[in-house]
């Protein structure tokens, strides 16, 4: 149905003549006839009948008319809210990893105006990069490393907010190892190695790094949290990569990799057909 064709009904059930509908729209009597006709065709029922010199609205008319005060709102409330040049209102549906709701997204929080509201949800990047494309979020905070970087479908647009160093977390009784970061990596050939158990970017950057070393890393352990890692480290089952800015415990050292140097790219991704969004919008602007 057309939605002029609706207003014109809606005025019509109102105003009580087409006449009126005329002066007070701006159009001929001759084009309010010509489309409500042309909405009784697109219903299939008649939705005017004779009242002497004028018309009314038929039982079906009338009925059609309620829904136009309901369907009139909505199509007003779609219009402003993809309006790009519209004040920012509406709720965002965001799938971001741990690290991403913490440091980024939460500070943001307080800073939103009360017509923006967020909907979140901790999934790891592949996890929420499927959302995203499935349309069930609005938003994906996700991150990769220069050394294994995420392929992004053609529909999908990505913005890197932040990047961090890694380095190799070991136990603090181990010796230091000076070098490249195959040279370092070569030096714990021998070690069990703590992985992501949930997204495989980081497992790539060490087979990589310990492929330029010779050799086929043991991987025995996986977890997703990094302080349960640092411990895990710690409680001697294995070594691992963390950021090289982490907050270390007792009994774990940092050992410094480059030549290549694994970066952590935090990113926000949208879908390109929702860029222009105004809540969206804004809230990628503030991260």
């Amino acid at each position: 149905m057309d939605v002029r064709r609706l207003e014109l009904l809606l005025a019509l059930s109102r105003l009580g003549s087409m006449h009126a509908v005329s002066e007070v729209l701006g159009v001929t009597t001759s084009t309010v006839s010509q489309q409500l006709a042309g909405l009784a065709k697109d219903v299939g029922t008649p939705l005017l009948e004779p009242d002497g010199r004028r018309v009314r609205l038929t039982p079906a008319g009338r009925r059609l008319a309620g829904h136009a005060v309901t369907i009139l709102a909505a199509h007003e409330a779609a219009r402003a809210d993809l309006d790009p040049s519209a004040e920012p209102a509406g709720t965002v549906r965001i799938a971001a990893f741990h690290t991403g709701i913490r440091d980024t997204l939460l500070p943001v929080v307080p800073r939103l105006p009360a017509a923006v509201r967020l909907e979140i949800q901790e999934q790891e990047p592949p996890d929420a990069l499927a959302m995203l494309e499935r349309d069930q979020v609005d938003l994906a905070l996700t991150y990769d490393y220069n050394l294994a970087p995420a392929r992004l479908g053609t529909a999908l647009e990505a913005t890197v907010l932040w990047e961090s160093s890694w380095s190799l977390a070991v136990p603090s009784r181990s010796r230091r190892t000076p070098g490249t970061a195959a040279e370092v990596l070569a030096a714990f050939a021998g070690s069990d190695w703590i992985v992501n158990s949930r997204h495989t970017a980081d497992e790539q950057v060490v087979r990589t790094i310990a492929a330029l070393a010779g050799f086929e890393p043991r991987i025995t352990q996986r977890a997703d949290s990094l302080q349960l890692v640092q411990e895990m480290i710690g409680a001697g089952l294995g070594v691992a990569l963390l950021p090289a800015a982490y907050p270390k415990t007792t009994g774990i050292s940092l050992r410094r990799l480059r030549d290549p140097e694994p970066r952590m790219r935090a990113q926000a991704v949208v879908r390109r057909d929702r860029v222009s969004w105004p809540p969206l919008s804004l809230v990628v602007g503030m991260l």
